[in-house]
């Protein structure tokens, strides 16, 4: 979306107000800016990334991997992509510090979004350089709110992974590497699909709390799916003010608008009904004709396979081969239907609406 806009606005130099608004409401929370700007910053953005990270990858495998590889799996980590050249993905360097958290830079920077991202840099730039400035400069409400609710998203993923594979399950890694491994699979499992230990050597617990990752995804805007950290923070906001009794759901101190509150809603039901649904097909043409007893574990396979599609996250307990060629044309169709889904299906029920300028008599009903 961002190169073909880039590419009408640089032939043309003038985009419809259509695109100007397609494009700002999935890629900026400012609608006051500047279309080519933001969109040659962004390209310029992502090579710069994608190379230093390749250079960082290079220096740190010391010989393991060509610059060409390492080119590969920096633009398949900042685009959140999750392909590795190697079978067993990243599991050679489970133990590698620096190769851990460049690639952990690399998914975060390119899961945050275009506009986070270059504003955090303005914002390091400003408070960095110009320490003399009589104006301290800050970031938006927005990019606090996605840039919190991702620290702890990984955070609490961290902990939860450690305690599940490493102190129940006990690994047979060091404190060190434990952590470390923990801290990866967070990160990766949200957006990415990299992973540095086998996905189906791991707890149930594990894989139950990396498909909620999954299905969160990172920020709108980004390279990344699932139904986004907003959506997720907003919700975590409404439930708040449902047990507190407030009329308003309240982030950060600022009200979030009934609209927006909706679409979250909406985003989430849409999201779970494509789910639920792809996982009643899947076990209805993958297991359908075996006992409960016969296809132990398989349910939570295919529920991670279906999840991790939908999130477009690109992490699989390795059933994806064995699937029957229905199945595999569902996973397609629902990576497809992750990554714009939400978007079309928000752009329909924005077509459809029509308000009602009137209200119908309430009514109670009876309830849990």
């Amino acid at each position: 979306m961002t190169l073909t806009t880039l590419a009408i606005y640089l032939f043309r130099q003038r985009t419809t107000l259509t695109d100007r608004v397609a494009v700002g409401q999935n890629l900026l929370q400012d609608p006051r800016f500047q279309l080519g700007n933001f969109l040659l910053r962004i390209v310029l953005w992502t090579f710069s990334i994608e190379l230093i990270g390749a250079l960082l990858l290079y220096i740190a495998a010391s010989g393991d991997i060509t610059f060409l590889s390492a080119l590969f799996h920096s633009i398949s980590a900042f685009c959140n992509a999750g392909f590795s050249l190697y079978g067993d993905s990243l599991t050679k360097w489970y133990n590698n510090p620096a190769i851990n958290f460049i690639f952990a830079g690399l998914i975060i920077l390119g899961g945050i979004g275009f506009y986070v991202l270059v504003e955090t840099f303005q914002w390091c730039v400003a408070n960095t350089l110009k320490r003399n400035r009589t104006k301290r400069v800050r970031l938006s409400w927005y990019s606090k709110v996605v840039l919190q609710t991702s620290l702890y998203l990984v955070i609490g993923g961290t902990v939860v992974i450690f305690l599940a594979e490493f102190v129940l399950q006990k690994h047979q890694l060091s404190f060190g590497e434990s952590v470390l491994v923990s801290f990866f699979q967070a990160v990766s499992c949200r957006t990415a699909g990299f992973n540095t230990i086998p996905i189906g050597q791991l707890t149930n617990v594990t894989m139950l709390l990396m498909m909620i990752l999954m299905f969160i995804g990172a920020a709108p805007g980004s390279c990344a799916g699932g139904i986004k950290v907003t959506s997720f923070r907003v919700l975590l906001a409404f439930i708040a003010a449902e047990l507190r009794g407030r009329e308003q759901a309240v982030i950060n101190g600022m009200a979030i608008k009934r609209e927006s509150v909706r679409r979250a809603i909406s985003i989430l039901a849409f999201s779970l009904f494509i789910v639920g649904s792809a996982i009643l097909i899947i076990s209805i043409t993958d297991t359908g004709s075996f006992t409960h007893n016969e296809s132990r574990g398989q349910f939570l396979n295919i529920a991670f396979e279906v999840v991790s599609a939908y999130g477009t996250a690109g992490i699989s307990t390795g059933i994806t081969p064995d699937l029957s060629t229905i199945d595999k044309y569902i996973i397609m169709f629902l990576m497809y239907l992750g990554r714009l889904g939400p978007l079309i299906f928000l752009g329909v029920l924005h077509t459809i609406r029509r308000p009602e300028l009137f209200t119908r008599p309430e009514t109670d009903i009876l309830m849990g």
